[in-house]
């Protein structure tokens, strides 16, 4: 096998390549080191690789045993540790860490064959919708280098974009999944909460709204990856029950009778939303109409602004936990100089939260999750854009060494209300970009962006789909309709992108 027709495949098609006995599996890792070798100086995708180690992994592992066997897999920097490696989150404080066992999704990937090439780019704490962190320095996005694939998993989405892996690990705690999924033309699945894998030691990772799966080019890829890892585990926080039914075969499954479908374009917090991610929608708004399909354009009755507003409160008191927590191993007290701006506003501005005022926003979530549960008694899916824009230019939602001295000065000046404010404040130019995504999280429903749209600049943007907790295998079913369509935007068919995966050279800018 040659690299030109490595990276058209999708993991489904690598492992039966396996089992067929038509590619080896060392064959399939040296392949994906081959095409990272070659994008990865230019997207900073992938901050830490094992070759030595894979590659004896890949000489050594049973084929046939395993459903992926071989099958190369990266994952993320953040909460998918595997023993022995550097799991640093992003953050200079962590540089020299090493991870002293695997996560238990890290386990379960692992017993089902995956070969684990190293971990890829995130933002430090995976607080942003950008992959851009002091540490390791910024992602670039490989449909226009001058652009971000965005956040907290950007390092995957690039990779995966680029060639290097068909799927690769991913988490989502406010759209990190979703977000890079819409500004790199990939397929993103976010979980019901309890779905898959947490912990071990953590069993309810951001109150619940933070999940770990995958990103990946193929919807098969994804409702395989369901079967694999659906869990339910006895010490988590959070429990769904399983699905009786196989993922992988539930999404070939025609509807059986036309679907009731809300949507809307309208930003939940009030802030402007492009004519691309209009356009999008509406796209796949009249596709459901020509197949039959009921649409009405309706708000869900949640107060976005606030909601935003008690999820940057937990954002706060998690990440002054965190601070506690590296204060007693460091044996010292953090200050604005060990973090990144985020981090330390969010852990300043959490100090002043009380347990009663944490405990009364999460209710606020519970309101939603009941709002939305209301709305779907009537409609099958809620649609939005996965994100009001294209991709940002790199560096475009870094805050400049003025801005940063100026918001740590504020912040110890303000009472806790005002500091509140001021979190909200520095997330806005973000929450513009990608204020759709956060939703599902607190609601705990599993939602999808779908790869359907290019701007006239050739950039992608995806359009959201939501369901009812514990219907993910709907979700799959209308991702697996649309990915049959013309909408569907198949990366090896653009000849930009496909110059830079197959020759290493950068696309247009």
């Amino acid at each position: 096998m040659d690299l030109r027709t490595f990276v058209t495949f999708d993991a489904t098609e690598m492992a039966d390549l396996v089992k067929k006995k038509e590619v080896t599996p060392k064959e399939l890792v040296s392949l994906s080191y081959d095409q990272l070798e070659k994008v990865n100086p230019t997207l900073n995708a992938v901050i830490h690789d094992r070759k030595e180690k894979a590659l004896q992994e890949a000489e050594n592992i049973k084929v046939g045993e395993t459903g992926y066997a071989g099958v190369p897999f990266l994952l993320k920097n953040i909460s998918q540790a595997l023993k022995g490696e550097p799991i640093t989150s992003g953050s200079r404080l962590l540089r020299s860490n090493f991870a002293k066992r695997s996560s238990n999704l890290v386990n379960k990937l692992e017993q089902t064959g995956f070969l684990f090439l190293g971990h890829t780019n995130t933002p430090e704490f995976g607080l942003k919708n950008i992959s851009e962190p002091v540490l390791y320095g910024p992602s670039r996005n490989p449909w226009n280098i001058n652009h971000s694939p965005g956040g907290s998993s950007g390092g995957t989405a690039a990779a995966i974009a680029a060639g290097v892996v068909p799927m690769a690990g991913a988490s989502d705690g406010g759209g990190s999944i979703r977000i890079p999924a819409s500004f790199s033309s990939l397929f993103g699945l976010k979980p019901t909460r309890g779905r898959t894998p947490v912990g071990p030691g953590v069993g309810r990772q951001w109150q619940g709204a933070s999940i770990d799966f995958a990103l990946s080019r193929t919807v098969r890829d994804s409702a395989a990856l369901m079967d694999i890892l659906q869990v339910v585990q006895p010490e988590a926080a959070f429990q769904v029950p399983p699905f009786q039914a196989s993922y992988a075969e539930e999404m070939n499954q025609p509807f059986e009778k036309p679907l009731r479908i809300a949507f809307t374009t309208e930003s939940p917090v009030g802030t402007p939303v492009s004519e691309d991610a209009k356009r999008a929608v509406m796209q796949v708004i009249s596709w459901l109409e020509d197949a039959g399909h009921h649409v009405e354009e309706k708000s869900n009755g949640v107060d976005g602004t606030q909601l935003m507003r008690n999820y940057y409160l937990m954002n706060s008191g998690e990440m002054s936990s965190v601070i506690v927590g590296l204060e007693a191993a460091f044996g010292r007290k953090m200050t604005a100089d060990d973090m990144e701006i985020e981090s330390w506003l969010l852990n300043v501005a959490g100090r002043s939260v009380t347990a009663a005022e944490f405990t009364t926003s999460l209710s606020s979530w519970d309101t939603a999750a009941e709002q939305m549960a209301m709305l779907h008694q009537e409609y099958d899916f809620y649609i939005t854009p996965a994100t009001a824009y294209t991709a940002p230019k790199v560096g475009e939602l870094t805050h400049s060494e003025e801005s940063q001295l100026e918001l740590r000065e504020r912040v110890e000046k303000l009472d806790k209300q005002g500091q509140q404010d001021l979190i909200y404040e520095m997330f806005l130019p973000s929450l513009t970009y990608t204020p759709f995504t956060q939703l599902a999280n607190l609601t705990g429903q599993p939602a999808v962006s779908l790869p359907v749209y290019l701007s006239e600049h050739g950039l992608p943007l995806g359009v959201q789909v939501m369901a009812s907790k514990g219907e993910e295998h709907r979700l799959l079913q209308l991702a697996y309709q649309l990915e049959q369509s013309s909408l569907w935007i198949d990366i090896m068919k653009n000849p930009y992108l496909k110059e830079f995966i197959t020759e290493g050279q950068a696309p247009r800018i």
